[in-house]
């Protein structure tokens, strides 16, 4: 077979990444060398998760067990192999990290899986350098941008490039099997796939499943990572003070979790006063004043890019409450609390529909999108609807252990002055569930 102009084979790098480091390891496994290109949690990440009694991850068994989520659901479905567009997704297999927001919405890597468990990472150019440590990554190649700004009117022909590509590699790794699955792709891509002779399969339907659930090793990435954000959480609720705007504010949230070693939050979800109601506004320019909530969402992709989603409203000052924001805090832990107690192995997403909290009838125009979700490297499957909701976009499944769900909130009558919102992410075990978030609740807002 001739050469492949877009490799790079394992045995070509430069640096060997089946060599064991010389210099001394991580608690995660990995180098300790000033200079490395990974990226993970800092001294301060480390030194608060020792205090607290937390083991950190071992880096190469997460990854392997990933790879082995993904192979095993793509044999299970009959499919020669998976390509993969989705940033979380390729983090998901390879592991590897590269300008993750910008690949968003530029999408210019990709990741080749085969059933048999061969990978091939497609970077961005001149990236090689960025797996170079990753030895489940058996190849790296270029060649799959072909979105309009890199290609423009040679979309087509880039397309085609990227599907001989896949069509050599699945031909050696599958043999006579042409049933391809996809999770994303440019509308050029797909056509030159289908063009090539692949049947193609819903993609995200793999990779959902092969992530919804989580190994020993990625339980106690979570574990570092949730430690990690609570740390952030409390030094974003020491800087509330009146007159503080909620962009000064909602900064330090981000400025913890980058100290700290953490990627990016996936929204800006935080306001205050009257901006609490209705719920999603973002945070902004607002100064807020002593007697107000704040209620925010983090959605933090923190260390180890696993998403720590926990949400909270604190009220501002040394003041009481009023009547009402009790009212409205004590009936969004019921709702919380409750629908935990719901969680079990075995029991179905309908049941935890049909046996959900019932909001008041005034809270329920401006209800959450979902009673509950399942939470990894993003918000991922499932989707556990409202009774109201579940008709028009719920769907049935079952609760298994390894799973790791966000029970959530927000309660906020529909024209009301404030509203709250929380959130606590739990883990299900062989009996029951297991609460992995320890910050606190308002006391002042419960009594």
């Amino acid at each position: 077979m001739a050469a492949n102009p877009y490799s790079i084979d394992s045995a070509d790098r430069k640096i060997d990444p089946y060599r064991k480091p010389e210099c001394a390891l991580k608690p995660d496994g990995t180098p300790d060398d000033n200079n490395r290109v990974e990226i993970g949690p800092t001294a301060l990440a480390f030194k608060e998760w020792e205090a607290l009694g937390l083991e950190a991850p071992h880096l190469d068994t997460m990854r392997e067990f990933r790879l082995q989520r993904l192979v095993a659901e793509l044999q299970r479905r009959d499919y020669g192999g998976i390509v993969l567009f989705d940033p979380l997704n390729i983090r998901y297999a390879t592991d590897s990290t590269n300008m993750q927001l910008w690949i968003t919405h530029n999408p210019a890597r990709a990741c080749f899986v085969a059933a048999d468990g061969y990978m091939v990472l497609f970077d961005f150019h001149s990236c090689d350098h960025l797996s170079d440590h990753l030895p489940l990554v058996r190849e790296l190649r270029s060649g799959a941008s072909f979105f309009y700004f890199e290609s423009a009117n040679r979309g087509n022909e880039h397309a085609a490039k990227f599907a001989g590509q896949i069509d050599e590699l699945m031909r050696r790794h599958a043999g006579n099997n042409r049933r391809l699955a996809i999770d994303k792709i440019e509308i050029a891509g797909l056509r030159a796939l289908e063009n090539a002779g692949f049947e193609v399969f819903e993609g995200q339907a793999v990779t959902e499943i092969a992530r919804v659930i989580k190994g020993p090793d990625e339980i106690r990435a979570m574990r570092c990572a949730m430690a990690a954000c609570e740390a952030a959480m409390r030094e974003m609720q020491d800087a509330i003070q009146a007159g503080k705007s909620e962009n000064e504010i909602w900064s330090v949230l981000h400025a913890g979790n980058i100290r700290r070693g953490g990627e990016w939050l996936e929204t800006r979800i935080f306001s205050s006063g009257p901006r609490t109601n209705p719920w999603f506004q973002e945070s902004g320019p607002r100064i807020v004043s002593d007697g107000e909530l704040l209620a925010l969402d983090t959605d933090m992709v923190g260390t180890y890019g696993m998403c720590t989603d926990i949400s909270r409203t604190w009220l501002c000052g040394d003041v009481e409450p009023t009547a009402e924001q009790k009212r409205l805090y004590q009936i969004s832990y019921e709702h919380v609390m409750t629908n935990m107690a719901l969680l079990r192995p075995g029991v179905s997403f309908a049941e935890i529909t049909e046996k959900a909290h019932r909001l008041p009838d005034n809270c329920i125009p401006n209800r959450y999108g979902v009673v509950m979700h399942g939470v990894g490297l993003c918000d991922e499957y499932p989707a556990i609807r409202y009774r109201e909701d579940y008709d028009a976009h719920g769907y049935d499944g079952v609760v298994e252990p390894g799973m790791m769900l966000c029970v959530e909130v927000y309660c906020g009558e529909k024209g009301g002055h404030e509203g709250v919102k929380l959130e606590d992410q739990v883990l299900i075990t062989e009996d029951g569930y297991e609460n992995l978030t320890h910050y606190p609740f308002e006391e002042k807002l419960l009594k």
